[in-house]
């Protein structure tokens, strides 16, 4: 995929499994909660709440927690008022990360974030610094043993995505922002098994890292993305085959 940062294919290989369960509901529970109160219950009428609640039942989170963060964002059940908020700066080598954040108390969150930058030799920059870097798309994985890929790619085209690809084990489907639903359910309505489907941001260009600024990077994004506040976390370093072989032999 054009502009695919290294990240974003580790991201995708590691996948959820690798992730603390806890971390991953407090996360999708987040983003339900918002999408209802924006957007009203009812996931029918309410793309943004259908899409956080494909997550959720792709994590096997139980019924009774989605229906409690749909409630609680409409008004229903009392809950915390989260805010949204994205936050853009530099890692090691000069990497750009880019940050979507939900949060109720936003000075911690931003003092929170400065410091794992600052600890790892980046920074936290001014909004817009690198932000014109990452471009919103809709992203669709889907393995490559579902479906061969001229019939996806032909659904997917018929249906308005912008592009397949195909990337280890899986294909990768990217859309505009504005044809994701429809291109997802034009996958739903013909029984393709979705892996993911989200909205993303995908840089558009790429940084090259050495061994030592990849380390102190995955490291630092392992940490962001780990994060309470913090729902996505982005960058555009690029790493080679070879350094990544090396740094997974020396870590």
């Amino acid at each position: 995929m054009s502009g695919h940062s290294k990240w974003s294919s580790i991201k995708h290989k590691k996948g959820a499994a690798d992730a603390k369960r806890g971390k991953i509901f407090t996360k999708i529970i987040k983003e339900i909660t918002v999408a209802a109160r924006i957007g009203g219950g009812d996931p029918d009428g309410n793309p943004r709440l259908r899409t956080a609640i494909m997550g959720a039942k792709s994590n096997n989170m139980p019924v009774d927690n989605i229906t409690r963060a749909i409630k609680k964002g409409t008004g229903e059940l009392e809950g915390i008022q989260y805010e949204e908020h994205t936050y853009e700066g530099y890692g090691p080598g000069g990497a750009a990360i880019f940050l979507e954040a939900m949060t109720d108390n936003k000075n911690r969150t931003v003092s929170e974030i400065r410091a794992a930058l600052g600890k790892a030799g980046g920074n936290l920059g001014e909004n817009g610094c690198v932000g014109w870097m990452f471009e919103q798309k809709g992203l669709i994985t889907v393995k490559t043993e579902a479906k061969s890929e001229d019939d996806l790619m032909e659904l997917a085209i018929d249906a308005g995505a912008d592009d397949l690809q195909t990337v280890d084990e899986h294909y990768e489907i990217t859309t505009a922002v504005e044809h994701f639903e429809a291109v997802r359910k034009a996958l739903e309505d013909a029984g393709v098994p979705m892996e993911l489907a989200e909205i993303t941001r995908i840089p558009q260009n790429t940084v090259s890292i050495d061994e030592k600024k990849g380390k102190a990077l995955l490291k630092l994004m392992d940490i962001l993305e780990d994060h309470d506040d913090i729902q996505k976390a982005y960058s555009n370093f690029d790493i080679s085959d070879e350094v990544m072989a090396a740094i997974m032999e020396n870590s």
